[in-house]
């Protein structure tokens, strides 16, 4: 189509959203803030032992390659000028950990996914350094609890683990990054040049970066045994870091970086201290904005960095409730049980249901989050009669999501003190009518959901077209575009509710401490049989009586 035939929107702001499920890539208008294509690629979740989630880097760094082009060849198709697109920005799972090759620009291992529980026995290894064995040693820091979750002790343990790292980083090869840092590496020339860099809210999830100061940590990088030299250089935001390197947007320039839950904040327009959402992805994760100082939980929340807009403007941190396993549970039901084909099926069975009748599931494939912060949990399924079937098992699932969503907002509502009297929401899973239902009749509030759900991406988008030498959208409140919403109000009486609640609250306690230690492992990281005391004296005892035997009879 000749270019004279192709619409003049003027100037347009890319996206990339790569999440734990999938990679997409957004394109939207920067005075209207209207999407007007995207393209998504799903992304395999590797298992290879009991706890260790991965992902191949290579294949993250593909999807994002096949998004931006087939983006741009929607937007083509639409009469829409390409040249048209003046920034790009980057929203990632966050904590996901890569270590890469600087010479050869090939990863040294599979990303650990920040689900992974491998790290369990380092965890325990460092919190033997710590003085009384206080996870929270380092909260006034970092905001975080010592934790599976966070970047650092994944870092220790694929230097610990993988010779081909440890090898790497002695030789000053290696460069350690979360997703953000591995695809704007890549995008901006990887072994040629490409920029090492990372944002604060990204830095902010590592547990090796100072949320005060906003600089990697000497004592902290100490103690975890990290050289600082594998790390990226923290940047704001919102700034250009670099310029893409290959295909359709070659030149365009990479100026936008958050981590996906401070994204979708931003994206929420969530600007004002107090102002809260919810996202429904793979997790699930409540951010507060508490506004220029680090505000520490008393009640088992994190304290991150919300955003910086800016090189030279402060930064904004956030009050957060993470939950690991939200849509995840739903994947689980579909991949692992087999009861639906799709994941839009579960909403199906639920509303054929229209109730759990007293089942309850606690999905702790990963321990529990926010606000337990317990490893030794595991997921179970519990109120089973012979009248139990699939539907309710599924309808038990989305309300395992919004029960999960309740104790973190009760959290929320204990540290912040003015509890919230209505909940935005965001991501994939707020398609779910009944999801979006359930979750106003346990909050005893009204969940309020944006037309355009989009919000991870808009957020990054935003940052993007916000940076200094782009400037094509503005941040200013009154500029920002009204978002119409869609309004989901309490239908149950707050009794029952609350009853609801409280079994729940029981189903909880009966998940904990069903791991009581990390299992032993042998020099190959495998599980030992002589982990389990009773299997041991079994089997020690059974040798026993054979040599006795073989003894008696001469």
């Amino acid at each position: 189509m000749a270019a004279s035939n192709r619409i003049a929107l003027g100037p347009l702001v890319g996206a990339i959203d790569q999440g734990t499920g999938s990679t997409r890539f957004l394109v939207f208008n920067a005075k209207t803030a209207e999407l007007l294509s995207h393209h998504q690629v799903e992304i395999k979740q590797k298992f290879p032992k009991e706890g260790w989630v991965e992902q191949d880097p290579k294949e993250i760094l593909q999807s994002v390659y096949e998004c931006v082009e087939k983006t741009c060849e929607k937007l083509t198709q639409l009469s829409i000028e390409i040249t048209n697109i003046k920034a790009i920005g980057v929203s990632n799972q966050r904590e996901t950990t890569v270590v890469w090759d600087k010479t050869t620009g090939e990863p040294l291992y599979n990303a650990i996914v920040w689900l992974d529980l491998r790290t369990q026995s380092t965890v325990d290894r460092l919190l033997k350094k710590i003085p009384g064995r206080n996870k929270n040693f380092f909260k006034k820091r970092t905001g975080l609890p010592l934790s599976t979750y966070f970047s650092a002790v994944k870092l220790r343990w694929l230097v610990d683990n993988v010779e081909e790292i440890r090898h790497a980083v002695e030789e000053g090869r290696a460069m350690f990054g979360t997703v953000d840092s591995w695809i704007i590496w890549s995008l901006t020339g990887g072994k040629n040049g490409g920029v090492h860099c990372t944002d604060v809210t990204n830095a902010s999830r590592t547990m090796l970066f100072n949320i005060n100061t906003l600089e990697w940590d000497v004592e902290l990088c100490q103690f975890f045994d990290v050289p600082m030299s594998l790390l990226p250089k923290v940047r704001s935001s919102s700034e250009i870091y670099g310029l893409m390197k290959s295909g359709a947007l070659t030149g365009v320039p990479i100026s936008g970086c958050l981590g996906d839950q401070s994204a979708a904040l931003v994206g929420q327009m969530c600007f004002q201290d107090g102002q809260a959402k919810n996202t429904y992805g793979t997790g699930c994760f409540l951010l507060c904005n508490t506004g220029p100082k680090p505000v520490l939980s008393d009640h088992g929340l994190l304290t991150t960095v919300a955003y910086q807009l800016g090189r030279d403007k402060p930064a904004c941190y956030a009050l957060e409730g993470s939950v690991a396993i939200a849509g995840a549970v739903v994947r689980w039901l579909r991949d692992n049980l087999g009861i639906v084909k799709t994941t839009e099926e579960v909403e199906r069975l639920a509303a054929e249901a229209g109730t759990s009748y007293g089942c309850y599931f606690v999905p702790a494939f990963s321990g529990l989050y926010a606000p337990y912060w317990e490893p030794s949990a595991r997921g179970i399924i519990c109120g089973l009669t012979q009248f139990t079937n699939k539907n309710h098992i599924a309808f038990a699932a989305l309300e395992a999501v919004c029960f999960q969503t309740r104790e973190i907002l009760d959290a929320m509502n204990q540290d912040c003190g003015i509890p919230l009297s209505q909940l935005q929401v965001d991501g994939g899973m707020t398609n779910n009518k009944i999801l979006m239902q359930l979750q106003a009749d346990i909050l005893c509030i009204p969940v309020v959901k944006p037309s355009m759900p989009e919000t991870t991406a808009l957020g990054a988008a935003m940052a993007a077209g916000a940076a200094e030498g782009v400037g094509v959208w503005s941040l200013n409140p009154s500029d920002l575009t009204a978002v119409t919403c869609e309004r989901f109000e309490p239908q149950i009486n707050p009794e029952e509710s609350e009853y609801r609640y409280a079994r729940w609250k029981k189903a909880v306690k009966k998940s904990m401490d069903w791991e009581s230690s990390e299992p032993a492992t042998n020099e190959n990281g495998e599980a030992s049989i002589f982990t389990s005391l009773p299997l041991g004296f079994y089997i020690v005892s059974s040798m026993v009586m054979l040599i006795g035997a073989k003894y008696i009879t001469g």
